[in-house]
């Protein structure tokens, strides 16, 4: 939850046992793929809404059936500074992950893949900013300029297999990210 531009945060303290390596590093896979804030050793954070919390409150079951020990808190930082620094990494750490979408993207158009390679990837694609958009919580500059690009590359894509003169529908995740009803051409 962010309020008056602070931010509530919920931490997961942890501590899991060295052997067996294998849930400790399931944890940390998991939580790399929520796009938590990893504030020291043993300790996460992510911005507080049900859903964040109800990811980390499961997290923490699978800790403890480890054989390790978590607490869950709510709390807020007293110094903005800290909270920008956090926000700062988080926001970069997305940006690089939305770069990354958009030069590929960008770079499948450009490449002369079959039409069905091209369509793979694009699903792939797809896939990877929907799983980047479920951690993304500051809104980074790249955000839009990937969605941008995955959606150059489906019209490209729909253009190659439409005859001349004809303009390809734009793809749904465009609209929803215009706010558009699904059922209304631009």
């Amino acid at each position: 939850m962010v309020t008056h531009d602070r931010c509530v945060w919920v931490l997961l303290s942890y501590r899991i046992p060295r052997e067996p390596s294998t849930p400790r590093i399931a944890v940390w896979r998991k939580l790399r793929r929520l796009g938590v804030a990893q504030i020291g050793d043993g300790l996460a954070a992510l911005p507080a809404d049900a859903r964040t919390q109800e990811q980390l409150e499961w997290l923490a079951e699978e800790i403890a059936e480890a054989g390790g020990v978590s607490t869950l808190w709510r709390a807020e930082l007293t110094s903005a500074g800290q909270e920008q620094a956090i926000v700062g990494e988080m926001t970069a750490a997305r940006s690089a992950e939305y770069a990354d979408i958009a030069a590929r993207a960008r770079a499948l158009r450009v490449d002369s893949t079959t039409p069905a390679q091209g369509l793979r990837s694009l699903r792939s694609l797809r896939q990877e900013l929907r799983r980047v958009q479920r951690r993304d919580f500051f809104s980074p500059v790249g955000r839009d300029f990937a969605r941008a690009e995955v959606d150059a590359l489906a019209r490209s894509l729909l253009a190659a297999d439409l005859p001349a003169g004809i303009e390809p529908e734009l793809p749904t995740s465009s609209r929803a990210s215009r706010n558009e009803p699904a059922g209304v051409d631009s």
